[in-house]
């Protein structure tokens, strides 16, 4: 990282120039080459077979990821040396971003590549990677990752699921239970957590398919996703070589977090093509169907629901890509100390751990609005299994339960950005004593003569001073008490996402008005317009509630003053703005930014 990267959610005190932000519309020919290969990929392998891919057609799901592999989709992040691709985090988020439109098999292919692959390729010694990455690169090779119990879902060190070290040392006897594991209907290859004897903290083992004492429950039948292959295993005195160890003893539990860092954010990604198919699907429809004699996407309701999920759409990815870049950069400062490639790379998604929750729970609840509202374009059709939106609002709501539930994130979002300023990684609480101490001279931020995006600036400046005047007074009030009180956790937490994504969205603007001139980005500016000033009102609204919460005596009359001050911002027309963005959307008939 250079001296313009932050560190994670140091966002809170500092920012970054436009300039050092990577956007979307900076992808190399390589990687719109990837991303035009996993498209064409989806319209000729996926969509035609929706219909039997939900109905579990044996063999088709294994089938269809080994096809990906043959494509050298199933590479992308894995390292050269290993017979993948090597590709950037970027590119990595930009195949999980297209293919996230694949409905049940964007499910199989990111457990597949994601935790189904990478705890080997980040933790695993070189004999275990040498083994068996080239062939779960390849497809040769399907993988799963199995951690969750049945008494053991957010709080995965509670795990039950035991081993023990054989008498001739040579092997683990596993003996335990795990459930809603994706894949595990095909995967040769399972990634599983256990504890050795009596240690409190996991370990990870390397657990092969045709390894004896393993068993399966029928398939899960499950309300979404229903392609996805979810079963439960059983071991039941499972022979493990003790050269399948992976990582060192007790090292599962770090091993979980990180891969669950990782899978969160690319969860952010994978959301990205799930938004776009959703919309592309609502206009379509829109620019079809006719009540009172017109197309209903001539009506302000129906542009304004089209406006809204794009706007979603759009500050999500800048968000996303903004902290993508940001992991690249840390993982090449990892190697440079001499850290091997894979320890680089999962050290630098893991540091990103406040960015990643973030994704993770806005992205998926940015899907959640925008699926709901396809199917509400689409009326009572929407409501028909005929139509993909209705399989869409069904596949969407796993993600706020996935790579660990929203509410255990909105809390990660808080909790991991104070522990990191208590580390001393950046000036937290400093920066908020002295918000807190400018609160009786606070005035309304004067916008007058200052340019489109200095203005916007000014903005997001002074809703950082609004996150901190509550972190203050919450940290005092509370101490280290604050970690139980999660009603003000989610406060803080919405606070956070809203600052984040809209200060990402900024740079994007900002960024391709340099690249592509004022005219370019007019309807930019419209996203940007609308997701400032809706953010200044979420931010004061959570601030707010939390203030009203735990403030006594004349404080939260002075905190509340002064939350309305930072919160200000100049009132939009967002009708008009809406307006704008639909007739782009209706006019190209699918999403265009």
């Amino acid at each position: 990282m250079d001296n313009n990267n932050l560190k994670s959610g140091e966002f809170l005190v500092k920012e970054v120039p436009a300039s050092n932000v990577f956007i979307p519309e900076e992808f190399d020919e390589e990687q719109l080459m990837i991303k035009q290969t996993c498209a064409d990929f989806l319209e000729s392998e996926i969509y035609p077979a929706l219909d039997r891919i939900d109905n579990q057609e044996e063999g088709l799901m294994a089938s269809l990821v080994k096809k990906a592999g043959e494509l050298g989709l199933l590479g992308i992040a894995v390292a050269e040396e290993y017979e993948g691709f090597g590709q950037s985090f970027v590119t990595q988020m930009l195949a999980c971003d297209i293919l996230g439109g694949g409905f049940s098999f964007a499910v199989a292919y990111s457990a597949h590549t994601g935790i189904g692959t990478l705890p080997i390729m980040y933790y695993g010694n070189d004999e275990q990677r040498k083994k068996y990455i080239p062939k779960l690169a390849s497809g040769e090779y399907l993988g799963c990752y199995c951690l969750t119990e049945p008494g053991a879902g957010s709080d995965a060190n509670a795990g039950k699921t035991n081993a023990i070290l054989s008498e001739d040392g040579k092997h683990y006897i596993l003996n335990g239970q795990k459930m809603w594991i994706t894949n595990s209907g095909f995967a040769d290859i399972f990634t599983v957590f256990a504890k050795i004897d009596d240690d409190r903290i996991l370990s990870a083992f390397i657990v092969e398919r045709t390894f004896p004492g393993i068993t399966f429950n029928p398939e899960e039948k499950k309300m979404g996703i229903k392609g996805s292959s979810t079963r439960q295993i059983f071991f039941n005195d499972c022979k493990v070589p003790v050269e399948n160890l992976l990582g060192k003893r007790g090292e599962g539990f770090r091993i979980a977090l990180s891969i669950l860092h990782m899978g969160r954010i690319k969860l952010g990604a994978n959301v990205l093509g799930s938004c776009r198919k959703a919309i592309n699907e609502s206009v379509a429809y829109a620019n079809e169907r006719k009540q009172f004699g017109q197309l209903i996407s001539s009506f302000g309701a129906i542009k304004h629901k089209l406006a809204q999920q794009a706007v979603k759409t759009f500050i999500t990815e800048s968000a996303v890509y903004r902290v993508s870049k940001d992991i690249d950069d840390a993982i090449v400062k990892n190697k440079a100390t001499g850290m091997d490639s894979g320890r680089a790379t999962i050290e630098g998604i893991s540091h990103y751990a406040v960015e990643a929750a973030i994704l993770k729970v806005y992205g998926s609840e940015a899907l959640n609005y925008v699926v709901d509202e396809a199917v509400q374009i689409f009326g009572g059709m929407g409501y028909s299994s005929e139509t993909l939106v209705e399989k869409a609002y069904r596949d969407s709501r796993i993600n706020r339960i996935f790579e660990g539930t929203n509410e255990i994130n909105r809390m990660l979002v808080v909790d991991t950005a104070l522990k990191r300023a208590m580390k001393g990684d950046f000036d937290l609480f400093g920066e908020a004593k002295k918000v807190a101490a400018e609160i009786s001279v606070l005035k309304v931020t004067d916008v007058s003569g200052l340019d489109y995006y200095a203005e916007k600036l000014a903005y997001i400046r002074n809703f950082k001073k609004a996150i901190l005047l509550v972190i203050n007074k919450a940290s005092e009030t509370f101490e280290r008490k604050l970690s139980y009180e999660q009603e003000i956790l989610f406060n803080i937490s919405d606070m956070m996402m809203e600052l984040y994504v809209a200060e990402s969205t900024l740079l994007r603007v900002q960024k391709l008005k340099g690249i592509k001139g004022a005219e370019a980005v007019k309807l930019y500016k419209d996203i940007l317009d609308v997701t400032v000033y809706d953010t200044a009102d979420i931010i004061r609204k959570s601030g707010k509630d939390a203030i009203c919460s735990f403030a006594a005596g004349d404080d939260p009359e002075k905190l509340l003053a002064a939350l309305d001050i930072l919160t200000k911002v100049a009132g939009v027309n967002v009708k008009e703005s809406r307006r704008r963005l639909a007739d782009k959307i209706i006019e190209e008939n699918r999403y265009p930014f």
